[in-house]
């Protein structure tokens, strides 16, 4: 689902395909049969974007998550790094034969000489862009998270001007017969400055900046067309004095390619349209596979007679090496899917009802909260019951793996469990436990929220330490100490046994943009804010400051706090159908609700079906039996609300009311449907979709309530 004026990237997505097509046509020169100069003109200046395009890319999305959490960092990148070096290895073996062929192995071939292809050079031309994006964005990392954004990309431009004499001012190193030493000592390391060390750290650094302010201020896109074009044009010119006067070694750095691809990335923003993932793959499959197209048409052409028109013809050799590659690219990325299906079998057959959770759509949306959140604010995840119906430890441990390791709960025993199944990180408990249980709450290295000062005197009695955070009343006039009693606030800092982690509050009406409720929230806000500065007046630290849960940051998303609680939004949900926010965010649901047709029968006109036969058959009907009820989480009163289900992407509705263990659905005119069909209660098949807003207001309840009722019965199928 999409929350707010959904802020999407499909700028971005849909660039990468042309970016892949200047690739292509670096490696085949499409226009040299044409014009030298022309040809001159697109691979070797305007093409030269690609890709510090796609350098960009990775630093957008990848340094605006890295945070004060060096441990959390490091989890990123190492994740990062798993996934691009499996990726770079899988493409070293499909180039395995093309090496062979060419004398790779034979030709000069050492320890040494492998060793430097491998983290600087790429087993073949295009594959340096593997080492050079992993080497880039460690480096990148270090100094992101160690200096300020600005002395960051002022030592990464540093070594792209080392880079650019080793690239195409090479002449002017030649200049000087000690600057020419040091470089060819240099070129002993590695072939080309085009690399990890001196390329790729700026672009990366530049994508990383460009997220963090564009989120922080309004753009408009007029500066940023004229500012590609005076730069793009300068490139160009750059590029042809250059080439004039001969000093280029190589012809991938130039200077004005750094303020032509800050104007372009931006311009890029602006292209309004749909987030498409499959683009991204296919950009990267083309990447990969393209010099294998081209040495797949040089032998045919070799071997039909046919290398005049189909190679000598450059204009037609890359097209045709183009139209391989994307087909090529496409079909492998079917035969993936396939894979990934024959990896996670067959359906059970047998199974009444379960829920399917799409991990890759948690993820999706760790990500976009993240890139929402203020600056230094890390998300504390929401686990509580059962992580919302998603399964409570199952999320836990893949969030730990995305490197998240603040958590809530609601109550003691949630923690516990978390525990027992290894999840990292802090564990806060939320709701009020018994103080005879203290020692489990120091046992589990739990924390928990004191609710009042009387409760925290009775905490302290027992003399053993444990982590707290204090929690207090703004208005929600539930648990915490009333924002009112400041000397009672205050004494809760001051017990011995009691470590005061952090502060808290919780908003009351922060999914409502009425005035009325939006001038609530924010005496709210400045209630906590009054106490946090009387305290501070006190001598006291309150630690960690968490004000906002999900709508907290959707609609307030200005407050600056240490964590915020993300609950509902991280399972990709609002809570009711058509709420509306401040920021753009693209949320994708991780649930889906699926049960079995277990029989299928007629029923003749006036037939009552269900109890208190609160249904007759209006005509002859068919009707499904379906293996799920509201003992599984669907409310009963879900067939009275005209609702429906999905089966073989129909929707059909629900009849009678629904039983503790079935319910009844009609299929009259659906003749395919029989015994086993899968039938969708929240998710999409095919062209349809239910979403779990839907279903909840047509219960008249929330989505919150909703998900987290979903019956032990319910078996979860985790899909990665």
């Amino acid at each position: 689902m999409n929350a707010g004026n959904e802020k999407q990237y499909g700028g971005l997505d849909q660039f990468r395909i042309i970016a892949a097509i200047l690739v292509i046509a670096i490696h085949t020169s499409p226009l040299l049969s044409i014009s030298e100069w022309a040809d001159f003109t697109l691979t070797r200046t305007i093409a030269r974007v690609a890709v510090p395009f796609f350098f960009m890319c990775t630093g957008f999305f990848f340094l605006q998550k890295l945070g004060t959490d060096r441990d959390r960092n490091a989890s990123m990148l190492k994740q990062f790094l798993w996934k691009v070096g499996k990726l770079y290895l899988f493409s070293i073996l499909l180039y395995l034969p093309v090496n062979v062929y060419a004398g790779y192995f034979t030709d000069g071939f050492t320890v040494f000489s492998a060793v430097k292809d491998l983290l600087f050079n790429g087993t073949l031309y295009h594959l340096w862009y593997f080492p050079g994006i992993m080497l880039g964005v460690c480096i990148s990392t270090f100094l992101y998270t160690r200096m300020s954004t600005w002395n960051t990309f002022w030592v990464t431009l540093l070594l792209y001007g080392i880079g650019l004499l080793g690239d195409s001012y090479f002449g002017l190193a030649q200049m000087s017969s000690y600057v020419d030493s040091i470089y060819q000592s240099m070129f002993t390391l590695f072939d080309y400055t085009r690399n990890g060390i001196f390329f790729a750290p700026v672009f990366i650094v530049m994508g990383g900046m460009i997220a963090n302010t564009r989120r922080r201020k309004k753009k408009k896109v007029a500066p940023y067309a004229i500012g590609f074009v005076l730069f793009g044009s300068m490139l160009v010119m750059e590029g042809f004095l250059l080439h004039a006067y001969q000093l280029q070694r190589h012809d991938s750095m130039y200077i004005f390619l750094i303020p032509c691809m800050y104007f372009l990335f931006q311009l890029l923003l602006f292209w309004k349209g749909k987030n498409r993932p499959t683009l991204r793959k296919l950009s990267l499959y083309v990447y990969v596979i393209h010099p294998l197209c081209i040495v797949l048409i040089r032998a045919a052409a070799k071997v039909t007679g046919l290398t005049g028109p189909l190679v000598d013809n450059s204009l037609v050799h890359f097209t045709l090496v183009t139209v391989l590659s994307f087909v090529l690219s496409v079909m492998a990325i079917k035969l993936m899917k396939v894979i990934r299906r024959f990896r996670v079998g067959k359906p059970d057959q047998t199974g009444r009802a379960w829920a399917d959770i799409h991990l890759p759509h948690l993820q999706h949306n760790v990500r976009e909260i993240q890139r929402v959140l203020p600056k230094d604010c890390s998300m504390m995840a929401v686990v509580k019951a059962q992580a919302y119906g998603h399964g409570g430890w199952q999320i836990a441990r893949f969030l730990n793996k995305l490197g998240i390791d603040h958590f809530a709960v609601a109550t003691i025993d949630e923690g516990i469990e978390l525990r027992k199944k290894g999840v990292k990180g802090e564990i806060l408990v939320l709701g009020y436990t018994d103080e005879c249980r203290i020692r489990q709450i120091a046992r589990f290295k739990l924390t928990q929220t004191v609710v009042d000062d009387e409760y925290a005197q009775k905490l302290n009695g027992y003399n053993v330490k444990i982590s707290v955070h204090v929690k207090i009343d703004t208005g929600m006039a539930r648990l915490g100490e009333s924002w009112e009693h400041t000397e009672k606030i205050a004494a809760m800092y001051r017990y011995k046994n009691l470590q005061v982690c952090g502060t808290f509050t919780h908003l009351s009406v922060a999914d409502s943009l009425e005035a009325s409720d939006v001038a609530y929230t924010k005496n709210q806000i400045a209630r906590f804010q009054k106490v946090i500065e009387q305290l501070k007046e006190k001598g006291i630290d309150p630690q960690k400051l968490h004000v906002q849960s999900s709508y907290g940051v959707l609609n307030y998303g200005e407050l600056q706090y240490d964590y915020a609680r993300i609950g509902i939004a991280l399972y990709g949900m609002l809570s009711k159908q058509g709420d509306k926010v401040k920021t753009s965010i693209d949320l994708r649901p991780v649930l889906s609700l699926k049960a079995r047709v277990v029989q299928v029968k007629q029923v003749e006109k006036g037939a009552s079906v269900g109890y208190g036969r609160a249904y007759a058959a209006q005509k002859d009907s068919k009707i499904a039996i379906v293996s799920i009820g509201y003992a599984d989480g669907v409310p009963r009163m879900l067939s009275q609300a005209g609702a429906t289900c999905l089966i073989k992407g129909k929707r059909r509705p629900i009849l009678g009311f629904v039983c503790m263990d079935q319910l009844i659905v009609d299929i009259t005119d659906m003749e395919a449907v029989q015994k086993g069909d899968m039938v969708t209660f929240i998710g999409r098949d095919q062209e349809e979709e239910i979403t779990a807003e839907e279903m909840a207001q047509q219960c008249k309840t929330i989505t919150n309530e909703l998900v987290s009722r979903l019956g032990e019965r319910v078996k979860r199928v985790y899909h990665d």
